[in-house]
């Protein structure tokens, strides 16, 4: 979260016609690249707050601990600045190119979701938002705060208010323009200003997004529990992901698209052009198995994957592999992780090395299992690998 406030000094200026204001501020939202701006009421509606409630009591937000803390402050943007008397909801398209689950297919390359493929998006949108924020001041004088991700405001809902989009039954926000794929971020501001129409949910009977889910994570349309959540498990969760989830995360080592890629709304969206978010150059599992933690923060500085840690990535890697369609090469990178200093690497491999070779699984495990003084790991050795 930054904030920005008046200067000493400096005599604030008196608003203009809030219509106007309105207009010059979606115009010079546009101009920096904003691909869509709405304006709504700071207060959120009681609904909100009663669903994100309901969210943490029945446990779905998983090792998520921060969404349960500050709960009333996250679900009603007032009480983050009682100052503020407008929300700017703005949206930034990271609508990809090609279909991002073809790569689901390819099982010696990992699956990154779109979104982690370039440079951060906190870093792009909050810069984006502070160039706007800073021209808003320097416009009409009044103090604002901008937000991107990492302040309890609730976001989808946010939108949703603002106009941008709708929250489909993915819980993802829907725009009709930009399909799936918008970043999302917030001004809050002094200036008083006219609310835009709320979206209405356009999804329909539709159901591609549900059913979709490798991991059952819907328990209904709307509803999203994170424990089951391919995105949740391979970048929130710590220590071993559970085996119930293992083989249905494929080759996806960071995030899952399928909800999003698969919606009908995304054939309205144009690519997105930002060179910021073209995607680098990966690699295949086996190389990305090697990684060292020097390596892995030079390879991923500057981009969200850095954040989550070489331990959780190499982690998903092995599972990755496990999924692989194997080969010598496959093989001796899960061997090389059996020796690994974090055990949480150490027990995806032991899972890993029985998917790929019954027999080396065997071998390894007699000359390993009693010297292993982790429980986790030891666990991983006994059970019987999976087919």
């Amino acid at each position: 979260m930054a904030v920005t406030h008046p200067k000493p000094g400096l005599k604030q200026r008196a608003p203009a016609d809030p219509a106007l204001i309105k207009a010059e501020i979606r115009a010079e939202a546009l101009r920096l690249g904003f691909a869509a701006v709405g304006f709504a009421a700071v207060e959120a509606p009681a609904l909100q707050q009663e669903r994100l409630a309901t969210f943490v009591e029945l446990e779905r937000h998983g090792d998520m601990g921060w969404l349960a803390e500050d709960l009333d402050r996250r679900a009603d943007p007032v009480r983050l600045w009682s100052g503020a008397c407008t929300l700017i909801s703005l949206g930034l398209s990271y609508a990809p190119e090609e279909d991002p689950l073809a790569v689901l297919a390819e099982r010696s390359l990992p699956a990154i979701s779109v979104y982690a493929r370039g440079r951060d998006y906190h870093l792009v949108l909050k810069s984006r938002l502070k160039a706007l924020g800073l021209w808003m001041w320097n416009r009409w004088g009044r103090d604002l705060k901008v937000f991107v991700d990492t302040a309890p405001l609730m976001e989808k809902p946010a939108a949703m208010r603002a106009g941008l989009g709708w929250q489909g039954k993915h819980t993802n926000l829907v725009s009709r323009q930009h399909g799936s794929w918008l970043f999302l971020g917030e001004i809050l501001s002094e200036l008083a200003l006219p609310p835009d129409q709320p979206e209405t949910d356009h999804c329909g009977s539709c159901r591609a997004c549900l059913d979709i889910c490798p991991t059952n994570a819907f328990p209904a349309p709307h509803q999203l529990d994170a424990r089951r959540c391919i995105s949740y498990l391979t970048i929130e969760h710590v220590g071993p992901i559970p085996h119930e989830f293992r083989t249905a995360m494929g080759n996806r080592i960071y995030g899952c698209d399928d909800c999003l890629a698969v919606c009908p709304w995304n054939k309205f969206a144009e690519a997105a052009h930002e060179a910021a978010f073209q995607p680098r150059a990966m690699g295949t599992l086996v190389e990305l198995a090697a990684i060292d933690d020097a390596t892995f923060r030079t390879r991923f500085s500057g981009s969200a994957i850095k954040r989550m840690g070489r331990e959780r990535f190499v982690r998903n890697v092995a599972i990755a592999l496990g999924n692989s369609d194997g080969g010598d090469a496959a093989v001796a990178a899960v061997m090389r992780l059996l020796d690994d200093p974090s055990a949480t690497i150490r027990g995806a491999a032991v899972w890993a090395l029985g998917r790929l070779s019954r027999r080396r699984f065997e071998v390894e495990r007699a000359a390993r299992q009693s010297a292993e003084a982790d429980e986790s790991v030891c666990a991983e050795w006994r059970a019987t690998p999976s087919p």
